[in-house]
């Protein structure tokens, strides 16, 4: 199975990535999983010609294919202005209308405060129904104060097994050969039936 995660971080070292790495790393230890990360950082420049020319670069087409064509998602933006950054959504906006349809999505965020914690609820979670994701119900924010403390490892784990679930579920109910879109109601009787749930 393959999860491609998209890390919205601009720093670097980024606490975003480290997250995101942090994720990706506990999905795989529940399930094995070809990982690929997208940096929207690298991609910002070809982000916003695609924006204004309807084309995308070489790399960001790479990058569109991969998430397009991954078995789970981890979506992780720093909070700007109380939601998420204005790349992140960028790379959303340019991503075929389609390209999430069914996927199983873990959202994630980081902050420098606690007080931004419902950026997963009131801006990723929506984004994401939008877009016609099977968002896990666990989502993961991380502010500053959180890492090395209690806590933030106990949400990752349940967020990545959620996703890890419904991963396995969904790759159950779908041939190899190309990917189909299933819908929501035959994901969850996949799941029941699996025993997965």
């Amino acid at each position: 199975m393959k999860l491609v995660v998209v890390s919205a971080g601009l720093s670097v070292p980024s606490s975003t990535r480290l997250l995101a790495d942090r994720l990706a790393a506990a999905v795989d230890r529940r399930t094995p999983v070809d990982i690929q990360v997208v940096e929207l950082r690298d991609l910002a420049v070809e982000i916003a010609h695609n924006l204004t020319n309807g084309f995308p670069g070489k790399k960001l087409a790479a990058a569109l294919d991969a998430v397009a064509e991954a078995d789970g998602l981890i979506a992780v933006t720093p909070v700007f202005s109380a939601s998420y950054s204005g790349l992140f959504k960028s790379f959303f906006d340019v991503l075929d209308k389609d390209a999430l349809v069914g996927k199983p999505v873990l959202i994630a965020a980081t902050g420098g405060s606690a007080r931004h914690s419902l950026v997963l609820e009131h801006a990723l979670r929506p984004l994401f129904a939008y877009l016609r994701a099977v968002v896990v119900p666990t989502g993961v924010y991380a502010a500053s104060e959180d890492w090395g403390a209690e806590g933030l490892p106990d949400r990752i784990d349940r967020a990545a097994g959620e996703l890890a679930v419904l991963m396995q579920g969904l790759s159950t109910t779908r041939p190899a050969s190309k990917p189909t879109v299933v819908p929501f109601a035959e994901q969850l009787a996949a799941l029941s039936v699996t025993g997965s749930a």
